[in-house]
Order: structure tokens, then C-alpha cells, then sequence
């Protein structure tokens, strides 16, 4: 999921372009106010660094990067797209442009992601709000949202597609979700692709109450924290091994809540990223809003949500892989001799090829959560 200059899937179209690698430099008064925060008291300060965000977060190894999806979705038509009169003006198959509140990115009738492959990686998709469809190359496919996380190893080469089908006919469909691309070390990089499912029953969250009676809940994603342990990640994830201390924390913040994040290990690359809220102040620094701070990994974090609205805070931490990483396009390889084999090697074989009727597969309006997974088994939820 990339933005308007980054696109995913008209690789196909535009001989894979090169994607994820240039990253927005940060503007000058951010620069400033970097210099401003740390040279109050460099030794003592726990931030390294402060950035704006935009649509692509950039993220530090063994992160690739990270995307925020926010879309105002309309009601939803027959064929649970908009209707037609919200598809004038836009470059269908190519919309990364806010107009009317939402974007139809490669979709031309349902928003989304039609077929595309991906090799080298992982997908990490948590949506908060909205529907995903899900299908790929194995025959796997699956309907998640609402608080639920796939978590997808593309390993040695897999397509899928992720539409957003607009399930309500008589209400709007937001859309909120985050997809984080998780870098997979050298030795696990061509395994069996697998996909796992996070409901959202199963995701633990940590509740802390602070002296002013006010709530901080922290959906745990990836890792450990206060003692809770997110779900088994996928066998081959860089996440697998908890000597990586790999951690994806989600921090809801009621408004003037505060709460003191534990450190972790010394070698860790650690990032918050501060995406709704105002007013948030972090060891008592003003911390501007929709920004990423890179922080020390092994001091402690004092963070107070600012009084009138919720703060939520994204947290991507973990060991760095330390290879080198050749990206283009869909694929991320150690070596440019790698990356023009994935290349062969879809044009040969497509990964499996494509199993499903239409490249932007949605499921029937009325299906409910669901996973089928490429080996048959199935996961079924009742809403």
C-alpha cells in the first residue's frame, strides 16, 4: 500500500519501478525543532530524532516502512464500490489523491490492491476500522477488519490482493489501518509463504490506570510489554525469536492520561509514531502532532496525552537485521543478482499464478470474518 508517487501495483505497467527506497526528506522547521529539543539536554534527553509524517512512515531495520491508510469511504453500491458519481475526476486504477475523503488507489470498482507479488518480506496489515478482502496465488483468502491483524510471510514469492469492499449500503464505510512492511533475514527469505490471522479476540491489551484515575490501553501487536505477550507471530518472522525483541504497540491514551513506557534492550531500534491526538508531551517536551520519534532504546518513556482529545501512539521497535537491502517494487532481496531472479522467476512461474475469478476479488456482502488458509483449513467468526 504506497502513496500517489510510490504506487504498488502498476509495477506491471511501468517496468516495477522502484518503490519504498526514497524516503521524504523532513522539512526545515522539523530540522529545527530536532536541534531545539536535543541540545536542551543531550545526555539526558530519551528522543534521538523527530519527523514529520506523511502517507509512507518511513521506519528503521528491521522495518521497511510503514503506511497509514485513513479513508472517509461513502455507502457502499451493489458491487460494494462507491457509486459512480464519486468516481468522476480521478485517475481510476491510479487514485492516490484525497477527493471527497477517500481514495480508490488501484481499485477501479471496490478501493484496494487488485493481484500483485510480493518476495523477501513481510505484511503486517492492522486495521482498525473498515473490511479487507483477502486472496492470493495459494488459494488462501479471508475477510478481516475492525480491529483484527494479518500477519502475511511472503517468503520465496506469493500474489495476493487486499480490497476494501464497502460492506454497509445505508452508512458510511471509514477505513483506518496501518500496513507495516517487516524485513526477513537472508536465511529466511525464500521460505513457504503462510499467512496467520490476529482476531481481534485474541490480541491482548494491556490496561493501565495512572494516579488521575485516567485509562492508557495498549493493543499488543508484536512483542511483550508489562508482562503480556502478543500472539505466536509467523514461524519464519524475524518476530519469531524473542532475542529480537520485535514489538508493534498500539497506545491509546485517554485525554490527560499519562503512563511511563519500560525500556528495552540497548542495541534496539525503537519508534513512536504519534497519529491522533494533541497536546502530547513526551519526558515534558511538546511533541508536534502526526510525527515519528526515534527514541532511546534503553531510557525510560514519560508520555502525557494532552487534555482534550485521545492520543494514540504507534510503537515499531525491534533488533536490527543488519543485511543490506536491494528493493524494487514488490520485492526485497540482499543482492541486485536476487532481486533480477525474483523478477525471472514471477515472469516464469507468476508465483502460482492467479486462482480466483477477477484480480480485485472481494467475497459475498454477507460472508463474515473468515480465513481459509492454502492447506484447507478454515477460521470462521461469527461477525
Amino acid at each position: 500500500m504506497m502513496s500517489k508517487s510510490l504506487p504498488r501495483r502498476n509495477f506491471l505497467s511501468r517496468g516495477l519501478l522502484a518503490i519504498g527506497s526514497a524516503l521524504a526528506m523532513p522539512a526545515v522547521h522539523a530540522a529545527k525543532s530536532i536541534k531545539e529539543v536535543t541540545s536542551r539536554n543531550p545526555t539526558m534527553s530519551p528522543i534521538k530524532n523527530i519527523k514529520p509524517l506523511g502517507f509512507q512512515w518511513e521506519t528503521a531495520d528491521p522495518f521497511l516502512f510503514c503506511v497509514h491508510h485513513e479513508d472517509a469511504f461513502p455507502k457502499g453500491n451493489a458491487q460494494m464500490g462507491p457509486e459512480t458519481n464519486h468516481l468522476k475526476g480521478r485517475h481510476i486504477g491510479d487514485d492516490f489523491i484525497i477527493k471527497d475523503g477517500f481514495r480508490m488507489y488501484h481499485g477501479k470498482t471496490v478501493p484496494g490492491f487488485p493481484g500483485h507479488p510480493h518476495r523477501g518480506f513481510e505484511t503486517i496489515t492492522v486495521v482498525r476500522k473498515g473490511i479487507v478482502d483477502h486472496a492470493d496465488s495459494l488459494g488462501a483468502a479471508g475477510r478481516y477488519g475492525n480491529g483484527d491483524v494479518q500477519w502475511m510471510t511472503a517468503g520465496g514469492g506469493v500474489q495476493h490482493s487486499e480490497m476494501f469492499p464497502l460492506i454497509a449500503e445505508d452508512k458510511e464505510n471509514p477505513m483506518e489501518l496501518f500496513q507495516i512492511w517487516l524485513n526477513l533475514p537472508k536465511k529466511n527469505k525464500m521460505v513457504k509463504p503462510h499467512f496467520k490471522m490476529l482476531w481481534k479476540e485474541s490480541i491482548p491489551i494491556h490496561s493501565h490506570k495512572d494516579t488521575s484515575g485516567k485509562t492508557t490501553k495498549i493493543e499488543i501487536i508484536a512483542g511483550t510489554i508489562f508482562g503480556k505477550k502478543a500472539a505466536t507471530p509467523p514461524p519464519d518472522s524475524w518476530a519469531a525469536d524473542p532475542k529480537n525483541e520485535v514489538g508493534i504497540f498500539n497506545i491509546l491514551m485517554q485525554a490527560g492520561a499519562s503512563l511511563k513506557l519500560p525500556p528495552t534492550g540497548v542495541n534496539i531500534n525503537r519508534t513512536a509514531y504519534y497519529y491522533e491526538g494533541e497536546g502530547l508531551t513526551l519526558d515534558g517536551k511538546l511533541i508536534p502532532k502526526y510525527h515519528a520519534i526515534e527514541l532511546k532504546p534503553d531510557a525510560e518513556i514519560n508520555l502525557v496525552a494532552g487534555p482534550g482529545v485521545e492520543t494514540n501512539i504507534l510503537i515499531l521497535q525491534g533488533k536490527p537485521i543488519g543485511e543490506p537491502v536491494i528493493q524494487y517494487g514488490p520485492f526485497v532481496m540482499n543482492t541486485k543478482e536476487e532481486i533480477n531472479q525474483a523478477f525471472e522467476d514471477y515472469h516464469r512461474t507468476k508465483f502460482g499464478g492467479w486462482p480466483w475469478p477477477k484480480y480485485d476479488q472481494v467475497h459475498p456482502r454477507n460472508k463474515s470474518r473468515f480465513a481459509k488458509h492454502a492447506d484447507g483449513t478454515e477460521e470462521i467468526k461469527s461477525s
